[in-house]
């Protein structure tokens, strides 16, 4: 080949790359027959409401088609939200007017137009209107790159629940640029065993390090607002953070049991950091609002939903809250002192599971359970074996993938159950129960737990 060829045929390839790179206004209006390329996926649902994500194939209107039964006899229509390329043609699609505790077949139109790819309908069910038994699942920590397959969501299926919490590292980007991190989000959206899931039942998702950017990134990162839009482009959560205080933290309320889903990186001060007053996990204006938020609720249970451990596992310098032991522990005392009864920590990130307590009935106040599912597609980390938190209940599970399923009863009294599933459907140890009347001032209730 001649020098002057080599020229041409190098020449004629950039070329074509950087039409490849043009934005889709540029090149005229986009070609190929609207359709989602990822979801759908049920987002925040309610007694009245459900919200349906998905990402199209170009700047086209998402739309949802829905109906009480499955023949569509009587079908009804969402009004059409639009799709930009600053929000990576994602969309939530909210329908209103519904009724609770009810099934509801849907599917989605893409311009207008029933979806040619995906046109069997979906169903999804909106959630009762008040307290109900529930079950919901939890976990954290999917790689696809270490697993492609992900049977653990099989199982998760198998077992019904009817939520879904992400707790962070629900990809690993481990990257601070929008484009990296949102390839990872599109790869997971696609693995297959989630599918069935991801299309009926709730998804919420708060995030942890390396879905906000690299392992053990903080508050400090330049780039964290951007990392946070495009976590909103890819959840379907009912809020994000407060208008004074950016953030993926919010409240819900889900069969009689409130959710308080926290953002343990945006404000994050440094791990390595003194602790003290000054050292910051969920910052002043989040830890505020949570404190108002414990106050005003009336449910038996209220779960703190974090991506990091709540216990002294890790170490005073960890990636966990053992290296903010100053602001943690402010908190559990004011849970002590305002006698809010009933809290419930959830954690993921360990790549174990583990059922921990932290003793506080041993300082005026009830012992405090951190349940913690971790991976779902991901290796296990023995190293957490070795570690100390203040009381570990169970064994430490660390032989493979896991979640955690919290089966909330509301008659004839409120109960919790929680229970670590295995990808094989099995349990690695006796499940924990509770009950509000264990969670209140003066109690000690982990001697009765232990194995």
């Amino acid at each position: 080949m001649t020098d002057s060829l080599r020229r041409r045929l190098l020449g004629t390839a950039a070329g074509s790359a950087g039409l490849a790179l043009m934005p889709w206004r540029a090149g005229g209006a986009p070609r190929g027959y609207p359709r989602l390329l990822q979801g759908p996926m049920v987002g925040d649902t309610g007694p009245r409401h459900l919200t349906i994500w998905g990402r199209a194939n170009g700047p086209y209107p998402l739309s949802v088609e829905y109906s009480a039964d499955r023949d569509f006899a009587r079908p009804q229509r969402s009004v059409a939200v639009p799709t930009t390329t600053a929000g990576d043609f994602a969309a939530v699609v909210r329908i209103e007017g519904l009724e609770p505790g009810t099934r509801y077949w849907y599917r989605v139109l893409v311009d207008g137009i029933v979806d040619r790819y995906k046109p069997v309908p979906f169903a999804a069910r909106t959630t009762p209107a008040g307290p109900a038994d529930v079950r919901v699942a939890f976990g954290s920590c999917a790689r696809i790159a270490r697993d492609a397959v992900q049977r653990i969501f099989d199982v998760v299926v198998r077992e019904s629940p009817d939520l879904f919490l992400w707790l962070g590292d629900n990809v690993y980007a481990d990257s601070e640029a929008p484009e990296a991190i949102a390839d990872e989000y599109r790869r997971q959206r696609e693995v297959h065993s989630l599918q069935p899931l991801i299309r009926s039942v709730p998804q919420l998702a708060i995030w942890d390090d390396h879905d906000f950017g690299y392992n053990n990134s903080d508050g400090t990162s330049p780039y964290k607002d951007a990392s946070l839009a495009t976590f909103r482009n890819y959840w379907a959560n009912p809020s994000y953070g407060l208008p004074e205080a950016p953030g993926v933290f919010f409240a819900k309320q889900f069969g009689g049991i409130d959710f308080f889903m926290l953002d343990g990186r945006y404000y994050r001060s440094p791990n390595d950091a003194p602790d003290g007053p000054g050292k910051h996990f969920l910052g002043p204006a989040q830890g505020a609002w949570l404190r108002e938020q414990l106050r005003a609720s009336r449910a038996p249970f209220k779960m703190l939903v974090c991506g990091s451990g709540w216990s002294m596992a890790d170490g005073p310098e960890g990636d966990t809250w053992a290296a903010f032991r100053t602001e943690r522990d402010a908190l559990f005392d004011f849970i002590r002192d305002e006698k809010i009864g009933g809290v419930v920590c959830l954690s993921g990130d360990s790549h174990v599971g583990e059922l921990n307590c932290i003793p506080w009935s041993a300082r005026g106040g009830y012992d405090i359970y951190d349940l913690v599912s971790s991976p779902l597609a991901q290796s296990p980390a023995t190293s957490w074996v070795r570690q100390h938190p203040e009381l570990r209940l169970r064994d430490v599970y660390a032989g493979g993938a896991n979640f955690g399923m919290l089966h909330f009863t509301a008659e004839p009294s409120p109960s919790l159950t929680f229970t670590l599933f295995d990808e094989w459907g099995l349990t690695p140890w006796k499940p924990l129960h509770l009950a509000p009347q264990e969670l209140v001032n003066g109690v000690v209730s982990w001697k009765s737990k232990a194995e």
